[in-house]
């Protein structure tokens, strides 16, 4: 699918001058769309007019073949997976050539960025999502690879894929559940006891800390679902809450809204809005054929800090969040420019009643 914008070439000639004013009316009224869609799809319009103007439109690009991440920390992989709209999926079905992304197939622009993302949001928007009751558990099912270096360098070495399966407390009230493909299982949100020591020779004593409030970087589905939905304000305060983690400002948002789109569930205009601000960082690029962990093949978008490049992959017809890689931009001891040190792909996502229960599978 391309998604360049597709407007006609302006004529001023009188031959052309109907079409050309026809051109320019509005659309016509979608039917069926609710208020909340509508005006996203109405946003996104006036954008897409916005670039076609002669004075910086886009440039039209040949569409690609159709193809269908996660963030690194070298020599420590660090986790992390992604939220979309797929439920579940049958992986036999979903062949990939895994392809890798080298710093040359990158499309630069933010305006495209910003038309993809503007599409993205429009469909998380759309999204049917069942309600997440405070005493449920966020299911989330992934197939996830994480690159490791020994303690003496060297070049990355990437596992093959395996599952992993976390059960998060809706409300952060109760303890959750990691599971992961040949690792003992680990609890999630515990209060772990906290010892004092009055003394010196005296016995310690046990307390229970206290727990922390959610927040951007340890949200709970509760907390995600009371973000603002104004592309702004929901920037401006993940800018604030994570003021002074480290790397750059827009690569610190960057990487704290696709946390918020990994092992979240975001209520459908929450989605809509994580995107949108996604869109005004700046740097953010497309990718035009990116595969995520299960080998499925989309577009994605992207940002490139300190040496490697984080892709949120797509799925090109529904614009579904399918899954993360991370990309070394920068040939050194981890391997060279275009290594893939991290993926996932999200499969599953639900509201289950305890730690350990699953959905019962339905159509993909």
């Amino acid at each position: 699918m391309n998604f360049t914008s597709r407007r006609r070439t302006h004529h001023r000639s009188e031959e052309t001058e109907g079409p050309g004013l026809t051109a320019l009316l509005p659309p016509p009224a979608v039917p069926g769309l609710d208020p909340d869609r509508e005006l996203l799809l109405k946003e996104a319009l006036l954008r897409e007019a916005a670039l076609a103007e002669p004075r910086g439109g886009l440039a039209p690009r040949a569409a690609r073949p159709r193809r269908r991440l996660v963030r690194v920390m070298v020599p420590a992989v660090a986790c992390a997976l992604a939220v979309g709209g797929v439920v579940v999926v049958n992986l036999a079905d979903a062949p990939g050539r895994g392809t890798t992304a080298a710093p040359g197939d990158r499309t630069p622009g933010t305006s495209e960025a910003a038309q993809l993302l503007d599409r993205i949001a429009l469909a998380a928007a759309g999204e049917k999502q069942p309600t997440v009751r405070a005493d449920q558990f966020v299911y989330i099912e992934s197939k996830v690879a994480f690159a490791g270096q020994s303690a003496g360098g060297g070049k990355v070495i990437t596992p093959p894929a395996h599952t992993r399966q976390v059960w998060l407390s809706a409300d952060g009230s109760r303890p959750g559940l990691l599971r992961e493909e040949g690792e003992p299982d680990s609890s999630l949100g515990d209060d772990a006891p906290v010892y004092d020591l009055d003394h010196r020779g005296a016995t310690p004593r046990p307390r229970t800390a206290h727990k922390k409030a959610a927040s951007i970087s340890d949200p709970t589905h509760k907390y995600v679902a009371s973000l603002p939905t104004d592309p702004d304000a929901l920037l401006k305060l993940i800018r604030d809450e994570t003021h002074g983690q480290g790397q750059d400002p827009d690569q610190r948002a960057f990487t704290a809204i696709g946390d918020l789109l990994a092992e979240t569930w975001a209520p459908p205009q929450v989605g809509a809005a994580l995107y949108k601000a996604a869109a005004k960082i700046p740097g953010v690029t497309v990718i035009d054929a990116a595969t995520d962990a299960a080998g499925r093949e989309g577009v994605a978008v992207a940002r490139t800090a300190h040496g490697q490049q984080t892709q949120w992959v797509f799925d090109r017809t529904t614009y579904a969040f399918l899954g993360e890689r991370t990309v070394l931009t920068e040939s050194g001891d981890a391997g060279p420019a275009g290594t893939v040190v991290g993926t996932s792909a999200v499969l599953t996502r639900a509201a289950v009643d305890r730690t350990g229960e699953t959905p019962a599978p339905t159509a993909a």
